[in-house]
């Protein structure tokens, strides 16, 4: 009598342990919105550095020592290129003039590229902490 009752016990247990009932999730297509703005917002927040500006990059026009070149410089630049904002940062002893704020490494080589021929010293892209408002839509790749 046990055993049958163990037997019937056991064809129980295995009859609903071994079902195939199916779980239908039904996501709000909203959730995806949602996570690719967070996707964008974390992205954004990694570019930021301490003091609130973003990580990106300038093209630097000259480095010298002698302040008076540089400030000419800064003149200089600000009436050939009057679409970029312009920079003077000094780091003992060097005076350095940048321009332009970029959030890619490719858009200030193209710009660099493009005003060139107005300076006749090298001019190379630097990585600094740029001025940076990001836009609603933007798509931000790192």
């Amino acid at each position: 009598m046990k055993r049958i009752v163990f037997f019937i016990v056991i064809l129980f247990f295995a009859k609903f342990s071994f079902a195939s009932d199916t779980i239908i999730v039904h996501k709000d297509a909203r959730l995806d919105v949602l996570t690719q703005k967070q996707i964008q917002m974390n992205k954004l927040a990694a570019m930021l550095t301490s003091n609130g500006l973003y990580k990106g990059f300038r093209v630097q026009i000259i480095s010298t020592s002698n302040r008076e070149e540089a400030f000419k410089m800064k003149a200089d630049v600000l009436t050939k290129f009057p679409d970029q904002k312009s920079y003077i940062i000094f780091q003992a002893p060097n005076y350095k003039i940048r321009i332009g704020n970029f959030l890619k490494r490719e858009d200030a080589e193209n710009y660099r590229k493009q005003i060139t021929n107005s300076f006749p010293q090298e001019i190379y892209v630097v990585e600094d902490a740029i001025e940076y408002t990001p836009k609603g839509n933007e798509e931000i790749s790192q």
